[in-house]
Parts: C-alpha cells; sequence; structure tokens
C-alpha cells in the first residue's frame, strides 16, 4: 500500500486547504480511511476517518464544522477539506489505511487501527 498526502502549504489565519491523499497498492474502495496530524512536541492526533463507502464519517471535535472529510473511489484519492484554519493547527498531516476493511460504516479513529500511513503533508497557519 502506497499513500501520497499533498495539498499542504502555509495560509493565515482563517484560510482554507484542501489535502488530498492518492492510494495505490490494494482495492482502496474497500477500506475506511483517516487523517491524523502532528504538531511539533506533539504526538499524533486523530482528525478524521470516513467509512470505504464515503457514507459514515467521524470528526474529532476541535474540527467540527470547519474540517469535511470526503473520498472518490473512482480516483482512489481521500480529501480533507479545511475551512477557518487556526495557528494552532500547525502540523504535518498524515493519511493512513487500516490493514483490514471492516463493515461498510467502520470509521477508526485510534492509530492503533491504522496500518498504513503516508508520509504527511506540512499545514503552517500563520497568525
Amino acid at each position: 500500500v502506497q499513500l501520497q498526502a499533498s495539498g499542504g502549504g502555509l495560509v493565515q489565519a482563517g484560510g482554507s486547504l484542501r489535502l488530498s491523499c492518492a492510494a495505490s497498492g490494494r482495492t482502496f474502495s474497500m477500506y475506511p480511511m483517516g487523517w491524523f496530524r502532528q504538531a511539533p512536541g506533539k504526538e499524533r492526533e486523530f482528525v478524521a476517518a470516513i467509512s470505504w463507502t464515503g457514507s459514515n464519517t467521524y470528526i474529532t471535535d476541535s474540527v467540527k464544522g470547519r474540517f469535511t472529510i470526503s473520498r472518490d473511489n473512482a480516483k482512489n484519492t481521500l480529501y480533507l477539506q479545511m475551512n477557518s484554519l487556526k495557528p494552532e493547527e500547525t502540523a504535518v498531516y498524515y493519511c493512513a489505511v487500516p490493514r483490514f476493511s471492516g463493515s461498510s460504516r467502520w470509521t477508526p479513529h485510534t492509530i492503533h487501527e491504522y496500518d498504513y500511513w503516508g508520509q504527511g503533508t506540512q499545514v503552517t497557519v500563520s497568525s
């Protein structure tokens, strides 16, 4: 499995970015996927997850209403639309896939549920 995250960059507080994660190496459409982030000196934390059907999502409370996770199974691509970004959300953002497909509604939201990780894309939010 290979995951390639992109779309990061420098944005002012209140701005928006859309991250993408291109997946290859397996039947992408049969697995849930998630986004995590890791700020300097902090542990990696969960941001959002989406079931393999795309019908279920799980968003961490701190970004609800501002971030949207989506996927295009035909393009083997995962997205994270981030609006109203805050300086404290500066971090490396990672996409991830679990080893197992699970149920069609499964939205894993802990690090331990994921097995494959992309290389990350840097998001910097200036104040």
